[in-house]
């Protein structure tokens, strides 16, 4: 299912910024500038051109989303059966020229939530597939000059050029 324009909303930190969808994913991400190629374009095309979703992996009963204060630092509130999570995106501002930092924390809010996190890597707006490797507390994506660190003591697993987790929240 493709989002509308309208159900997404914007981090960023000055030199770049991303587009997450209300669903949990984040479909548009240049890398480190504005002007650079993007790395997840699924906006533009589909989840294969790049996107890192993270959701509860059950039936979603509603999204609350809002910017805490007057900050790009967005909160995406999901209410399931089971519990509601908070999943919280914000982008630092960079502290060397060429560093992009993009922070997802995920916190239960009421009673226990299964998620699940996805990440297609791409650059070049969904070009090119990185050469993925395992690293302590995460992995790393390389292709070219372009390269990408995912850090989550989660155990994850890669499987058709896809990264997955799952986890619970409670």
């Amino acid at each position: 299912m493709s989002l509308r324009i309208e159900d997404y909303a914007l981090i960023g930190n000055t030199r770049t910024a991303a587009m997450v969808g209300n669903n949990g994913s984040i479909d548009w991400l240049c890398m480190p500038r504005f002007d650079s190629g993007a790395c997840f374009a699924a906006l533009l095309g589909n989840p294969a051109n790049g996107h890192w979703l993270i959701a509860p992996s059950n039936t979603v009963r509603t999204v609350r989303r809002r910017y805490r204060g007057p900050t790009l630092i967005l909160e995406n509130e999901f209410a399931t059966d089971s519990g509601t999570v908070v999943v919280v995106d914000f982008m630092p501002l960079a502290e060397r020229h060429q560093q992009v930092d993009v922070v997802r924390i995920v916190r239960g809010l009421r009673g226990t939530v299964p998620m699940r996190m996805q990440a297609v890597f791409r650059f070049d707006y969904g070009h090119i597939v990185p050469w993925v490797t395992s690293r302590d507390h995460g992995l790393r994506a390389i292709a070219g000059a372009d390269a990408l660190k995912l850090r989550t003591t989660v155990p994850m697993r890669g499987e058709n050029m896809t990264t997955f987790c799952k986890f619970t929240v409670a």
